[in-house]
């Protein structure tokens, strides 16, 4: 499943930075699965809450329209350096971007009540409901959300596992569950993609 879509040399570039820096990327096969929901909806705004090293960017705004933007989130500086490097050597010029440095939580605050086709959170494992409570609002009807690392290593499904990552992962994937307003689906690519559709109301 992750060596069906091979990567190309940017998105190797991307993997082979993000080491060096300690920012682990999404997978091949969820890289792909967003670049896949991103054509599918038409995203033109999308929200990323973890830059991290460029590598999700890149399939994301390979999925987006031509001219469309994407936002990333990331408090750290450095992250946000290789992933302009990453967009670049991918042919993405800086106008596709828009880069925040700053917490999440408090820079999801500022942004445009349902003006975003897609939030896609790969940051703070413990503030994933947060992230879903502020992409509940940015998004539009027919958006969608998504979240990396929804099995979390196989400890999610470990009932042992009670620590505050796994558990704040677990809560998430019950609040998508349970929410009427979204249409849920569990991904099984990478460590897990979480995703779900914003209901028309």
């Amino acid at each position: 499943m992750e060596e069906f879509l091979p990567e190309d040399e940017p998105l190797l570039d991307a993997r082979r930075w993000g080491e060096d820096v300690g920012a682990a990327p999404i997978g091949p096969a969820g890289g792909a699965a967003l670049r896949f929901l991103a054509t599918l909806i038409g995203a033109r705004t999308v929200v990323e809450i973890g830059t991290g090293c460029g590598v999700s960017g890149i399939w994301l705004l390979r999925g987006m329209a031509r001219d469309a933007v994407l936002t990333s989130v990331d408090v750290d500086h450095e992250n946000q350096r290789v992933a302009k490097a990453a967009y670049r050597e991918a042919g993405l010029g800086a106008s596709r971007t828009r880069m925040i440095v700053g917490r999440a939580l408090e820079v999801l605050p500022r942004l445009t009540d349902g003006a975003y086709d897609m939030v896609f959170c790969d940051a703070v494992k413990t503030e994933y409901p947060e992230y879903l409570t502020a992409a509940l609002r940015l998004l539009r009807p027919g958006g969608v959300v998504a979240f990396d690392n929804a099995l979390w290593g196989d400890r999610v499904a470990d009932p042992a596992c009670t620590d505050a990552e796994t558990e704040a992962i677990r809560e998430v994937g019950r609040m998508v569950r349970d929410d009427e307003r979204l249409v849920p689906l569990m991904l099984p690519v990478g460590d897990g993609l979480l995703c779900a559709v914003k209901r028309e109301a």
